[in-house]
């Protein structure tokens, strides 16, 4: 979902590392930002590629995907539709690679992905557990040489910040998450949607401190006399275009939940 960022958390990466490319699907939009990343790593010209986030069915978009091959592995950061609706498709155009995902509903051809996975790609790719977005939300840490970047999909974005997707979403665990990733200082943080920004840590404390901030307007409109999401929404969220706040309402019940307020 829109919002601000500015300053230091957003501050753009200067550019991508050698071993990464982007590949963006062709589905903007209000949730969307420019559209969905589909990230590309590549240990070396002969190395397996390991593709993050295949994006939505778009044949076009897919078969640019299976243009970069060989690939040997595709991982999803969380199993919402704009990541992993390719997904089956672009295991055909690829010859049956593994689809890697926490939940076991988006995997394919393999484990669920875990704290322990290891993948046989030339790189060195860590998955970080970080729950809020979604309850299935990861991060990866992917490391060539002296390189690190942080794969956050929807956890982090290039561009204002994100919805916690209640109630599969969880606030309590999302701030939990952006404290693990606010360690990641000086770490390119590759987002599932809009541009690559600089500091994955410096972006981690600006969405806790965004967050934090949120929660103060949401307990100040309950002291009002807002009872219920909306009400609270058409307070806290009234700088927000209309059509959005269906998603705003999303993140209000997660808050008003994380601050034991009963909701009807």
């Amino acid at each position: 979902m829109g919002g601000r960022v500015s300053g230091a958390a957003g501050a753009l990466a200067d550019e991508l590392p050698g071993w990464v490319s982007l590949l963006r699907a062709p589905n903007p939009g209000p949730m969307t930002l420019d559209g969905t990343n589909t990230w590309v790593l590549r240990a070396g010209p002969d190395a397996p590629a390991v593709v993050v986030d295949p994006g939505p069915a778009d044949e076009a978009h897919l078969a640019a995907i299976a243009a970069h091959g060989p690939v040997g592995l595709v991982l999803i950061t969380h199993g919402h539709a704009d990541h992993t609706e390719g997904a089956p498709r672009l295991r055909e155009l690829l010859g049956g690679v593994p689809v890697l995902a926490a939940d076991p509903a988006h995997t394919a051809g393999g484990a669920p992905l875990t704290a322990d996975s290891t993948f046989d790609t030339g790189l060195d790719v860590r998955l970080l557990s970080t729950p809020g977005h979604t309850a299935d939300s990861v991060c990866l840490l992917a490391a060539h040489g002296d390189e690190r970047v942080v794969l956050t999909g929807d956890t982090i974005l290039g561009r204002g910040t994100t919805v916690v997707a209640h109630p599969d979403g969880n606030l309590g665990d999302y701030l939990s998450s952006l404290e693990l990733l606010s360690t990641y200082r000086g770490v390119r943080a590759l987002p599932g949607h809009g541009p690559a920004l600089a500091d994955c840590g410096a972006a981690a404390e600006f969405y806790l401190a965004h967050r934090r901030a949120r929660l103060d307007q949401v307990r100040a409109a309950v002291a009002a006399g807002a009872a219920t999401a909306p009400e609270v929404v058409a307070v806290v969220y009234a700088d927000v275009d209309r059509s959005l706040w269906w998603a705003a309402e999303w993140s209000v019940r997660a808050q008003l939940e994380y601050l034991g307020v009963e909701q009807p």
